[in-house]
């Protein structure tokens, strides 16, 4: 039973490390982390992302525009991308370090500390990589929410609102939390001891020799 508990959370643990990366690297390079609806002129919506600005027009469709200057950038954004190039570099070094520790792999195998301890540190770095894709898409969120019930902006002045960038960068870095977590229950559980080919086989012998060299004579 605690072997197939194991085998069932290493899969699920780096299946979801995996997607939660793969939406990670989406929510970095998406534009739609705020969206503006304008008003006076519906037939014309704009977003925003952490690299460029797009308008989304219905007759000349999305034209988009990177930013000219980093230091330009507020805050939140400038800190953003650093975050999300940090948990993008966390998840695929997890990636490799955990699967290096999965017990399907024969790499290693008759070293079990090294496998665990691999496994433990994988998951440790796919916590890291959830927290940050987690900071950056909660910041922005909370701005967007700060700026949009400012009371000392006018009423008729368009407000940003959440994109769809925002809600993977939320399930991306939940994702990674949830898969490190499952791979260190993983790696703390109990193994069993190979009883199957070759090692079988040189433990019977083994068994046997020294059952004929303490036998009474």
């Amino acid at each position: 039973m605690a072997l197939v508990f194991r085998s069932v959370a290493q899969f699920a643990g780096i299946s979801l490390s995996l997607l939660g990366r793969v939406l990670s690297c989406l929510t970095n390079y998406l534009p739609q982390w705020k969206n503006l609806n304008l008003d006076l002129n519906e037939m014309e919506n704009w977003t925003m992302g952490l690299w460029q600005a797009c308008v989304i027009q219905e007759e000349v469709g999305r034209q988009c525009k990177d930013f000219d200057s980093f230091l330009a950038l507020p805050a939140e954004l400038r800190i953003s991308r650093i975050l999300m190039f940090l948990s993008n570099g966390l998840g695929l070094l997890g990636l490799l370090l955990s699967g290096s520790g999965l017990d399907c792999l024969r790499i290693g195998e008759t070293r079990r500390g090294r496998k665990k301890g691999l496994l433990i540190l994988g998951g440790i770095l796919f916590w890291s990589a959830g927290i940050s894709a987690l900071t950056p898409v909660s910041w922005v969120a909370y701005k967007t929410v700060q700026e949009f019930w400012d009371e000392t902006v006018p009423e008729i002045v368009p407000r940003w609102e959440f994109g769809e960038a925002l809600f993977l960068g939320w399930f991306a870095g939940f994702f990674l939390l949830v898969g490190g977590c499952l791979l260190n229950c993983a790696a703390c559980s109990t193994r069993a001891a190979p009883a199957s080919g070759h090692h079988a086989v040189t433990e019977t012998h083994i068994t046997i020799s020294t059952r004929r060299c303490t036998k009474p004579i």
